[in-house]
């Protein structure tokens, strides 16, 4: 039993990681990469400041990892992916949009005379 859960284990990542393996197959895996490359990123900061932070590279990486990952999953017609990176890009987007609003928030302050 153990050694045909073996051979079927052993084909079943043969299919998947041979078999099946196409340029969007690599296009997504690389979409993965850029995507985990944030919390690289995250972790690198927080490490310097010595305190939890998330750098804008985070949120970049975020919308692209997010964006690549989403037009994975178009071509593949895989709605899990569609869905949550549909809703998850447009949550990246935002958040650089309230970063924005307040970094013009303090200029705005800085520059008031007081």
């Amino acid at each position: 039993m153990l050694m045909r859960l073996s051979h079927d284990i052993g084909l079943y990542f043969y299919d998947i990681v041979i078999a099946r393996f196409d340029l969007w197959a690599a296009f997504g895996v690389l979409a993965q990469f850029v995507f985990g490359a944030r919390f690289i990123v995250q972790w690198i900061a927080s490490e310097k400041a010595e305190k939890s932070v998330i750098p804008m590279g985070f949120w970049f990486l975020s919308i692209a990892g997010g964006l690549m990952t989403l037009i994975y999953g178009f071509v593949r017609r895989d709605i899990v992916i569609i869905s949550g990176q549909a809703l998850s890009v447009f949550i990246y987007v935002r958040n650089l949009m309230l970063i924005a609003r307040e970094a013009r928030k303090k200029a705005a302050e800085v520059e008031l005379p007081t």
